[in-house]
């Protein structure tokens, strides 16, 4: 995932799933997309962004109780683990990196995406949702089941989108967006 940089510039380069090329120095902590060379917005994610960036408090803490993890570095469900989600869906699509060899850069772990922050943010919910179904097609109470599967045909991925964002009040200099 690396090129080489300019002559006397050591910073690491990211390649993009689009084709062009980023530096990592070029990705600070409080940036949640750019305007990339090929003319897409690409929305990036960082180790260190909290996995609330995407979901709720009160789901985050549900998973963290009920995810198991199997990564000794990374035992509690974080950004990462939502990111895994995502990359294992969509390969293609997702560029990581592990720059945890970078001092220069303030995080250990990159994800930069062919999405914008916004369509990124629906995919994750998305495959949040997948997760509980599949959790919950485990559970021996149909009425629970069948309960769940009614809830889902209700919800609206886009729409709640759209309203987590609105009450985050995010913007492009907000840490959540």
């Amino acid at each position: 995932m690396t090129k080489p940089g300019v002559p006397g510039d050591d910073a690491r380069t990211i390649d993009l799933p689009c084709g062009e090329a980023v530096r990592a120095t070029d990705l600070d902590l409080g940036m949640r997309e750019f305007d990339c060379a090929c003319g897409d917005v690409h929305a990036v994610v960082m180790d260190v962004h909290p996995p609330e960036r995407f979901l709720p408090d009160f789901l985050v803490e549900l998973l963290r109780e009920t995810v198991e993890t199997s990564s000794e570095e990374m035992p509690e469900f974080d950004t990462p683990h939502l990111l895994g989600v995502v990359l294992e869906e969509f390969p293609e699509q997702v560029a990581v990196a592990d720059l945890s060899d970078e001092g220069d850069v303030g995080y250990a772990l990159l994800w930069v995406s062919d999405f914008d922050a916004r369509r990124l943010h629906e995919v994750v919910v998305e495959l949040v949702i997948e997760l509980m179904e599949h959790a919950v097609s485990h559970a021996d109470d149909d009425a629970a089941i069948q309960e769940f599967e009614r809830q889902m045909l209700e919800f609206d991925v886009s729409a709640f989108v759209d309203q987590y964002r609105a009450e985050r009040d995010l913007d492009a200099d907000d840490v959540y967006v």
